[in-house]
């Protein structure tokens, strides 16, 4: 997981703790806009990347977050 992909947009990981967990892709640009929302129950895991779309992503619940920069726990 420490090497970008062949674009250069990095994954990260999303792994729910907890049912209702839930993913919210932002936009890029002047306006920052909602484009994407998932939501993952317990266990779930989701693999994902920032894109020329996706400039930020909200997590919004029990989580454990996993980056090439370290992992944040949501309960933290």
């Amino acid at each position: 997981m420490n090497q970008p992909n062949s674009n250069g947009n990095e994954y990260f990981v999303i792994k729910a703790k907890d049912n209702g967990v839930h993913v919210i892709g932002l936009t890029r640009g002047q306006d920052t806009r909602f484009h994407h929302t998932e939501k993952l129950d317990k266990g779930e895991v989701m693999i994902a990347q920032f894109t020329e779309h996706t400039s930020a992503v909200k997590v919004r619940g029990k989580a454990l977050i996993i980056t090439k920069y370290g992992t944040v726990d949501t309960e933290e």
